[in-house]
């Protein structure tokens, strides 16, 4: 089992490149950032977790630069997107980034994808919410075709261009990992189709879940859980159904108020295991 944070990571606490360090010194294995470019002021869309959105979905840095001095700050911790709006963002632009941090980081780079709940911030970047799910598949499809191919192309319903150039490359052979997002009904044939893993929010019928997805895949599929509680009985939960990795969320804070909680993760995670 691999343990993970995952980390908002806004302008007024503490820094991507100092939580990145925290982490790493603290033996965690990954970080991941999540991402919104904005909260639309007005909108419909409920907030998932209920009630009022948090402040600091409107808060955060831009997730690619986060992420970059999160790389850079550090030489073992893997630092990941959790996760990437991919359905509000040009493909070539956002494959030339993934590229980028992988090279530079060492092949230290997990793409966690999705198409996000908010239907107004999507609807600002121009994009339909009603097929958000099949452009989020072309993006990834044309992505890998940018990562692995010397001359790329692509011809969609959505994303398309004919024979680019593109380097660098990522480091990590064929690409890093893709990791799809998502608790919806319909997840696993995103999955299946253009994911290297599934990396679900933690919910009660997440781990009951994971046999499904094991009995129709042709190939070795992770498991990651991201949101998971400090608590010892989730952890051993997950350890069973043969999670690879859980990440559990740090507050936006200075470090006074993120290292209490970075503690009692800690404490949760060697109840477990049995290290201090």
């Amino acid at each position: 089992m691999e343990f993970g944070i995952g980390y908002f990571p806004t302008y007024d606490g503490v820094g991507p490149g100092e939580i990145a360090r925290l982490v790493e010194q603290r033996g965690h294995d990954s970080l991941f950032f999540a991402e919104h470019t904005h909260i639309p002021a007005a909108r419909t869309s409920p907030y998932p977790g209920g009630g009022s959105i948090p402040r600091k979905y409107t808060a955060t840095y831009d997730l690619f630069v986060a992420l970059t001095a999160a790389a850079l700050a550090t030489s073992r911790l893997r630092v990941g997107s959790g996760i990437c709006l991919v359905i509000e963002r040009d493909p070539i632009i956002t494959a030339k980034e993934v590229a980028s941090i992988d090279h530079l980081s060492g092949g230290r780079f997990e793409f966690g994808v999705g198409a996000g709940w908010n239907r107004e911030e999507m609807a600002n970047h121009g994009t339909d919410p009603r097929t958000r799910m099949r452009l989020l598949h072309e993006s990834v499809e044309a992505m890998k075709a940018i990562w692995t191919q010397d001359e790329a192309s692509y011809e969609g319903e959505f994303v398309s261009f004919d024979r680019i150039w593109c380097w660098p490359k990522p480091q990590q052979q064929p690409h890093p990992p893709v990791l799809v997002g998502g608790n919806g009904p319909t997840v696993f044939d995103r999955v299946l189709s253009f994911g290297d893993g599934w990396f679900p929010n933690y919910a009660d019928n997440v781990l009951a879940r994971i046999p499904e997805l094991r009995s129709r895949a042709d190939r070795s599929l992770t498991v990651d859980l991201m949101g998971i509680p400090a608590d010892p009985n989730a952890i051993q939960a997950a350890i069973d159904a043969g999670v690879r990795r859980v990440a559990h969320w740090l507050p936006s804070a200075p470090l006074a108020g993120v290292e209490p909680a970075l503690d009692r993760w800690e404490r949760a995670i060697a109840e477990v295991t049995g290290e201090a």
